[in-house]
């Protein structure tokens, strides 16, 4: 058994810079495929020692699972998006609010307000374009069911299995999603990130508001908690992800096929939470190359970035930029886009991939993108697999309980 100490909550909100870590302060990971690590420490001494090991397996889980008998809840969580155009204000005031996200310092409420009250115009016009609304609530609370249902033939000793979607900017909202938790009287529940990468920036942004959650509606922790934080190489992920890179590779003439340029498309982030050591680079492209591996890298590749907001640096190269610039190229035989860090449909594919890119490229016949995961068999698949494996882990059963009930996500801030 892993003997663990945790911080209150209070703490884990503290400014830290890289490598300040507290004196007691347990981190513990379990994970499967490329690396597994586990960062236990008393001491700052400790600590440093366990951290060199960080890199060692693919994706990696915080675990508090002491008893493997269902039922079984499974929340997954995401950004989320305004299911209707009325809701773009709200979800970009929650968005633009989030230090973790975007870090704004003291000034985080005031530019919040004010970048809001700029753009929610021109944002709903863009959801008017692509049908009213985001997608994503509606594919996300599918995808729960589906994986759930599949979860319940795989994996029968910790069924039922019933799914929850717990959103950071848009209704449901994490507070929403526990309130039925509660309802429901869920006694075990798996928050299953829905960010195959992991970054600070969105995976700790949602578990950092689950904490603040339970802490104020559920002081007494009466739900079991383990997390599902990455799974950037999972198998049955990334072979979904490369049958759908053929299916668009094979709709260009079969003689240019070979030079298609590949584009792994993920949401960009600032440059102040990349120079802190964020794994999202990383992980992002640890997809891309399991990807091209699995394609038996039969064409050229690159790892770009979109959604970039506001004057401060982002993290590039733009993948709208990039497409403008192979255009130029002699011997551009064409590009596929793929949003490697998407999951489901929403305005980053919808209207900026599908729309935006489309009217800025000279040769917009020669763009396209590969379809997101939504609900493709292949996707609900590997849902339902990552969760059997987290619950069967025996690794995962060694971690004491408190791990999980108050994992330490901030340590370098």
């Amino acid at each position: 058994m892993i003997r663990t100490s945790t911080l209150p909550l209070e703490a884990n909100r503290e400014e830290r810079l890289p490598g300040d870590y507290p004196n007691r302060i347990t981190v513990a990971f379990t994970a499967q495929y490329d690396y597994k690590f586990a960062l236990v420490s008393n001491s700052i001494k400790n600590m440093i020692r366990a951290k060199q090991s960080i890199f060692a397996r693919a994706f990696a889980r915080y675990a508090s699972t002491s008893s493997k008998s269902g039922p079984t809840a499974v929340v997954l969580m995401n950004m989320g998006g305004p299911s209707t155009v009325e809701g773009t204000r709200d979800f970009l005031y929650r968005l633009f609010s989030d230090g973790d996200l975007i870090p704004f310092g003291r000034f985080q409420k005031p530019l919040a307000k004010f970048i809001t009250a700029r753009r929610y115009k021109t944002i709903e016009e863009h959801y008017k374009e692509i049908g009213g609304g985001s997608p994503i609530r509606k594919f996300s609370e599918q995808q729960g069911e589906m994986a759930c249902e599949l979860l319940d033939k795989l994996n029968p000793d910790t069924a039922p299995h019933k799914s929850y979607v717990a959103f950071r900017y848009a209704p449901p909202l994490t507070d929403e999603m526990y309130e039925q938790l509660l309802k429901d009287g869920v006694k075990r529940a798996i928050a299953f990130s829905q960010y195959p990468q992991y970054s600070f920036s969105t995976t700790r942004s949602s578990v950092n508001e689950l904490e603040r959650v339970i802490e104020r509606m559920d002081p007494e922790r009466t739900i079991e908690w383990s997390y599902i934080l990455r799974w950037p190489t999972h198998p049955s992920f990334i072979k979904t992800v490369a049958r759908k890179v053929q299916q668009e590779i094979e709709k260009f003439p079969e003689a240019d096929q070979k030079d298609v340029m590949v584009l792994f498309s993920a949401h960009s982030l600032p440059m102040t939470i990349v120079n802190k050591g964020d794994p999202y680079v990383a992980e992002v492209s640890a997809s891309a190359y399991a990807v091209m591996q699995s394609l038996g890298f039969s064409n050229p590749y690159r790892c770009t970035y979109q959604s970039q907001v506001g004057p401060q640096p982002w993290l590039g190269a733009q993948t709208q930029k990039a497409i403008q610039t192979l255009e130029k190229q002699p011997g551009y035989k064409g590009v596929v886009v793929v949003p490697i860090a998407f999951t489901t449909d929403h305005i980053e594919t919808l209207h900026e991939i599908d729309i935006e890119m489309r009217e800025e490229v000279t040769k917009p016949e020669l763009l396209r993108r590969a379809e997101s995961l939504n609900l493709d068999a292949g996707y609900i698949q590997a849902m339902a697999e990552i969760v059997k494996e987290h619950l069967n882990d025996d690794d995962a059963a060694q971690v004491a309980s408190g791990a999980a009930a108050r994992p330490v996500f901030n340590v370098l801030n």
